[in-house]
């Protein structure tokens, strides 16, 4: 069987919407996290492959599988996640749930409601977040309002891909319901333009993803680590931007992303912002339940 590395597309950390390991990172956590992100990017593009038959993906990803938790020694970027997770004492579950929803990518092509897609992102989004929080050694109590923020995340990169995703592997993100609820339809997608209908329910999903985010927006001031705290405020600040926009945009020809200078901006005004706020203490509570580094 030929490794999952060999269904690797060409993209990377800087490709991504939100930063990944920025500078803003402490460099002692970045080689961590820059391992999860690998990992997940692979199992990724597995699940994503164009031509890749189901059963060659899903061979693939049980064989990252079993390499993240010790049965294998065959897959790259299992070899080296399970390194980091060892040298620093966490757990394989984030990295297991990841693969959980890859394999659901590759079986799973429609979304019956909300609900459905929230279920899929506590598998797809939620484990990021939390990782990248072990490996600070912040306290679990951050989860709630991290798992809110990653699918945010999510739920905006499903508004912005739903054409691409349509064309390139038939698979709608969009829950069914709301669709239905806006008299938009599935092939609404297949436009070159976003129907009234289908731009009425990508603006009401973006609406309901300012909702995740008003709930996320205490997490940046509620974890210690400074350097952290910063990226989580860019990262809220981007995300906020990006599901205003989502409320007007036509999602098939308007431009839902960022330019390079729109990012420098808002990431500029988020640092500031928080610069100089006050770093938390943990409470006894949440020092026994913090999780070693």
């Amino acid at each position: 069987m030929n490794a999952a590395v060999d269904l690797r597309s060409d993209k990377g950390s800087g490709d991504e919407n939100f930063p990944v390991a920025s500078r803003l990172i402490a460099a002692r956590h970045r080689p961590a996290i820059l391992a999860f992100y690998d990992f997940a990017r692979t199992a990724d593009d597995v699940a994503d492959h164009a031509t890749a038959p189901a059963e060659r993906k899903l061979a693939l990803l049980e064989q990252m599988r079993a390499t993240l938790v010790g049965e294998s020694d065959a897959d790259g970027p299992g070899r080296r996640l399970r390194a980091v997770l060892r040298d620093r004492g966490l757990s394989a579950q984030h990295g297991l749930d990841l693969l959980a929803a890859f394999r659901l990518d590759v079986a799973k092509r429609r979304y019956a409601d909300w609900d459905d897609l929230m279920a899929y992102c506590r598998l797809s989004a939620a484990p990021v977040g939390r990782m990248v929080l072990d490996i600070h050694g912040e306290p679990r109590s951050t989860w709630p309002a991290s798992d809110a923020l990653c699918a945010a995340l999510q739920v905006i990169n499903h508004l912005q891909d739903c054409g691409k995703d349509r064309s390139a592997l038939d698979r709608v993100y969009l829950p069914q319901r709301e669709l239905a609820a806006a008299g938009a339809r599935i092939e609404d997608l297949d436009a070159s333009r976003a129907s009234p209908q289908l731009q009425a329910a990508v603006a009401g999903l973006a609406r309901r993803t300012l909702e995740l985010l008003a709930r996320s927006r205490p997490l940046a001031a509620s974890v210690a680590d400074r350097r952290l705290r910063l990226e989580i405020a860019v990262i809220q600040r981007v995300a906020e931007d990006l599901a205003m926009r989502l409320t007007t945009v036509d999602p098939l020809s308007g431009r839902t992303h960022h330019r390079k200078s729109e990012l420098l901006r808002l990431a500029g005004a988020a640092v500031l912002k928080h610069w100089r706020a006050p770093r938390r203490s943990r409470t006894p509570s949440e020092e026994t339940a913090r999780i070693a580094p």
